[in-house]
């Protein structure tokens, strides 16, 4: 906002992070993405959405927020040229020596906070496993898509696939946050599931395959079944890399959707504050 000092620590000058560990000891990380949006979204929508949630909890909350990290873990992607993506235990890597600088300067409380909606999920909660184990310092996950799930299917409109890949709530963050990089003439359509769903047998459940995915519609039962590079490519055809209704999307939706993020994680900061915690061993990431 004009006129306040920023909260990005790399915006700051040292002495300035030194004076706010004074007071507090809780740090924001946003991890998000570099990968295909579709034809009329920019490729770091994933790190907008972690960007942008963290900003709002950071005010709310009273807390500073770490770089962005603008790579995450995008293996389906990488057919789509413009993809720069990061080895699953480079990306938990990359938290774990984030986190440990920032314990290492007096920081207990720290939320990795994920943009590129549960497909960084594994990696990341590895290293926030590892850190908790090894330093003592309190460090949750917080996937933008889950923990304000409730309040984003209540703004969508789509149905099933409403927070698909660069659909309706992915593209109305960041009509938001970022609307100078969105061409909304190129914005498409594409289906809930881009995955045709095998005929169950007389006495068999019908099981639907999913990658990672977040929805705000139940779709019943289900099993992982990774989307690798190649076929996701060829899956996605007319939908040009979009599931769900990117022609829904609204900047006054994805408002919405960052205010609602960005409160529930700064009420996850509350109750972190509320937890006691001691620093078991602080390293340097070297």
């Amino acid at each position: 906002m004009p006129g306040q000092k920023s909260r990005w620590i790399h915006e700051m000058s040292y002495n300035e992070v030194e004076s706010y560990l004074k007071k507090g000891d809780v740090a924001l990380v946003p991890v998000g993405a570099t990968e295909q949006h579709g034809h009329h979204a920019p490729q770091m929508l994933d790190t907008c959405w972690a960007m942008a949630s963290c900003e709002v909890a950071a005010e709310l909350a009273d807390t500073l927020i770490a770089p962005p990290v603008h790579t995450g873990w995008s293996f389906s992607h990488m057919d789509f040229p413009g993809t720069v993506g990061l080895r699953a235990e480079t990306l938990t890597n990359v938290c774990i020596d984030i986190c440990e600088s920032l314990i290492y300067a007096g920081f207990k409380r720290i939320v990795l906070v994920n943009g590129n909606r549960t497909a960084n999920n594994p990696p990341m909660d590895i290293a926030a496993i590892r850190l908790r184990e090894e330093t003592g310092a309190l460090i949750p996950v917080a996937d933008c898509g889950l923990i304000a799930a409730d309040e984003i299917k209540a703004l969508c409109e789509g149905g099933t696939g409403a927070l698909g890949h660069a659909g309706e709530s992915e593209t109305s963050m960041i009509l938001h946050y970022a609307p100078q990089f969105v061409d909304m003439k190129k914005a498409v359509d594409g289906t809930g599931s881009n995955i045709k769903k095998a005929k169950a047998g007389a006495n068999r459940p019908h099981l639907h395959p999913g990658n990672m995915n977040v929805d705000p519609e139940l779709r019943g039962n289900s099993y992982q079944m990774p989307v690798i590079a190649h076929e996701l490519k060829a899956l996605s055809g007319k939908t040009k890399g979009v599931r769900g209704a990117a022609t829904l999307a609204t900047p006054e939706k994805g408002r919405k959707m960052v205010e609602a993020i960005g409160r529930n994680i700064a009420a996850l900061v509350e109750d972190l504050r509320a937890r006691p915690v001691t620093i078991r061993r602080k390293r340097l990431p070297v």
